[in-house]
C-alpha cells in the first residue's frame, strides 16, 4: 500500500491542514454554518462518487487524458449537486454556488487519484470519504467559530430566505462582539486559518511525528 494510504487522515502529510489543500473552500464556505453544511454535503457527494466511478472504470480508461476524464466526472457530479440544491432551495443555491464550483478543483489538486492507481475499489472509496469528511469537519469547525463570533448568529439551511438563524445577538445589542466582526470576512478567515495551521503544526511537531505518517 502506498504512503498516502498508510498516513494518518488528519495528522498525515496529505491532510488538509498539513498540505493546505482546500484552503479556498475553508475560507469561503466557513463564513456561515449553513454554507459549511452545504459544502460538506457537496464534498462528500462529488469526491465520493468521482472516486467510485474512477476506481470502477480505471482499467478501461485510456492512458492519456485521465485528468480530463476526472475533471469531467467531478464537474458533472458537482453540477448535479448544484442542480438538486437549486430545486429544493434556490436562494441557498445562489449563495453557495460561487464556492461549490471549487469542489472539482480540490478533487484534482488533492493528488488522491494519482495515489490510488494501485488500490482496490473499496479501499480507494473509503479513503476518499475519510479525507473528504476530514476537510468537511474542518470547514464546519471554522464556521462554528466565525459565524457566532463574527456575525453573532448561527444558521442552518432552510426557510424561504435560504437559511434559518437559530439566534441573533446583534438584534439585542448592536455593539456586541464588535472586535470579532472581522472574523466573518475573508481577511479574518485567513487570520484564523493561519492561527489554526500554526497550532496544528506545533502539536504535530510536539508529538515527534507519532501522529504523522506511519
Amino acid at each position: 500500500m502506498n504512503r498516502r494510504f498508510t498516513s494518518h487522515v488528519f495528522w498525515g502529510s496529505h491532510s488538509p491542514l498539513s498540505a493546505l489543500t482546500g484552503t479556498g473552500l475553508i475560507i469561503m464556505a466557513s463564513n456561515r454554518l449553513a454554507f459549511a453544511l452545504v459544502c460538506a454535503c457537496a464534498l462528500i457527494w462529488v469526491y465520493g462518487l468521482t472516486a467510485l466511478v474512477y476506481s470502477a472504470a480505471r482499467r478501461i480508461m485510456p492512458l492519456r487524458g485521465k485528468m480530463v476524464i476526472l475533471l469531467f466526472l467531478s464537474t458533472f457530479f458537482c453540477g448535479l449537486f448544484i442542480l438538486f440544491t437549486s430545486l429544493f432551495n434556490p436562494l441557498l443555491s445562489m449563495g453557495t454556488v460561487f464556492f461549490l464550483v471549487l469542489v472539482p478543483t480540490w478533487c484534482l489538486s488533492s493528488g488522491f487519484f494519482e495515489a490510488s492507481e494501485s488500490e482496490e475499489i473499496i479501499e480507494s472509496v473509503s479513503r476518499a470519504l475519510l479525507e473528504t469528511i476530514t476537510l468537511a469537519g474542518i470547514i464546519i469547525a471554522f464556521s462554528l467559530i466565525r459565524e457566532p463570533l463574527g456575525m453573532g448568529t448561527l444558521s442552518l439551511p432552510g426557510s424561504v430566505q435560504g437559511i434559518t438563524e437559530l439566534f441573533n445577538v446583534q438584534n439585542t445589542n448592536t455593539n456586541a462582539l464588535f472586535p470579532a466582526w472581522i472574523i466573518s470576512v475573508s481577511s479574518g478567515g485567513l487570520f484564523l486559518m493561519g492561527y489554526a495551521t500554526t497550532l496544528y503544526r506545533y502539536f504535530k511537531e510536539q508529538n515527534g511525528g507519532f501522529l504523522g505518517d506511519s
